[in-house]
């Protein structure tokens, strides 16, 4: 029995840009971050219907921790660069 009928969302990868990142949090939150910079936001960007986040845009310095299952290289350093860190979710 062929299954190629089954396969039709193999490729269904939802995508952000790294400068869409901060408008996932509220307003609350960005301006504590701006206070406060020993402490960075998590924001678990799969929680907003993304699975992979992109290099494209530039990020404020300030530190921040992003949840995805997927990093492109570019969006690994920007985060690393503004002091914050990536963490894949499984």
């Amino acid at each position: 029995m062929r299954n190629f009928h089954l396969r039709k969302n193999i490729l269904f990868c939802p995508t952000i840009n790294v400068d869409k990142v901060w408008s996932l949090v509220p307003e609350s939150v960005r301006l504590e971050a701006k206070k406060n910079t020993e402490t960075a936001p998590v924001i678990d960007i799969t929680r907003h219907g993304y699975h992979k986040l992109l290099g494209k845009g530039v990020l404020p310095k300030q530190p921040l921790i992003v949840k995805a299952k997927y990093f492109s290289h570019k969006a690994e350093e920007a985060i690393k660069k503004a002091g914050g860190a990536c963490i894949l979710v499984a």
